[in-house]
């Protein structure tokens, strides 16, 4: 990237980036908690443009929760952005409470990541702040624990103080010809057990080899949810019709049970955000 915006602005969403760029000022060197998706994305390119990329590390989290597939993905946004990568080992799954996979899985997963940033990276590399890529929507949802964990250790989050919504955000990322713009949100691997089921390696293997064979077989945005034997998988509502017809419905048959299920079924209600999560926290807010 050359440190410019391109295409045609709003006059909103260049107020926003605005704020970001005030939000960003005097705060390097600056670490960002960086995953390749398009908020954390969008966060890093802006903060190039602000700071400089010599100011500027990203920070990725590895652990059997990150999918091989999406560990690839972000280094390569990360190249076009032109900012370097730090890669920081992440151990919540030795963490009973995380094991334990209730409704605040999220925050003691970020828990983690921001504890070893503050512990191995911080010092290191002569951190002055370190941001994550929350976004104004996400801010407003009852489901986001890990930002909780954010608070605790002090990370900012410049999208959601600039009040940069998803479509927002999206928007900017297309501005800035990222190529994870149009990129389908991809949520750690445990997000798809149950809550209180545990979460392990064993399961967290299985769902990463079930969507990266769905991923080859050309459907791009998928979840499989882990139920025991049984593979519920997730599409959007345009690839249900070809997901039931041969010869889809056989190739996935086979791909999902060749990752250690016993059984496969496509659930009718589509991809669904916070499926597991959300019915939990709204409950305890009603």
């Amino acid at each position: 990237m050359d440190g410019s915006l391109h295409g045609s602005w709003s006059a909103a969403d260049a107020a926003a980036v605005a704020r970001v760029d005030t939000l960003l000022d005097g705060m390097a060197p600056l670490g960002v908690a960086f995953s390749g998706g398009v908020d954390s994305s969008v966060l890093a390119a802006l903060a190039v443009r602000c700071l400089g990329a010599a100011q500027v590390t990203a920070i990725l989290g590895v652990s059997p929760s990150l999918a091989a597939d999406e560990r690839s993905a972000a280094h390569h946004v990360a190249s076009v952005i032109g900012v370097r990568v730090v890669e920081i080992q992440t151990h919540e799954g030795d963490r009973p409470e995380y094991q334990r996979n209730g409704p605040d899985r999220c925050f003691h997963c970020k828990d983690e990541l921001f504890t070893r940033i503050s512990a191995e990276l911080v010092t290191e590399l002569g951190l002055r702040a370190v941001a994550y890529g929350e976004n104004a929507d996400d801010a407003r949802r009852p489901d986001r624990p890990g930002s909780r964990a954010a608070a605790a250790h002090h990370v900012l989050r410049p999208l959601a103080d600039a009040g940069l919504d998803k479509a927002a955000v999206r928007r900017i990322a297309r501005s800035l010809e990222l190529p994870c713009a149009d990129k389908p949100a991809a949520p750690c691997l445990a997000s798809r057990i149950p809550h209180f089921d545990p979460v392990d390696t064993a399961k967290l293997g299985q769902i990463e080899r079930a969507e990266s064979a769905l991923r080859r077989l050309g459907f791009g945005d998928v979840r499989v949810r882990h139920h025991g034997d049984v593979a519920r998988i997730e599409l959007p509502a345009d690839d249900l019709e070809r997901v039931a017809a041969e010869p889809a419905r056989s190739a996935v048959h086979a791909a999902v049970t060749e990752a250690g299920f016993r059984f496969v079924a496509v659930d009718l209600a589509g991809i669904q955000s916070g499926a597991f999560t959300l019915p939990l926290v709204q409950s305890r807010h009603d």
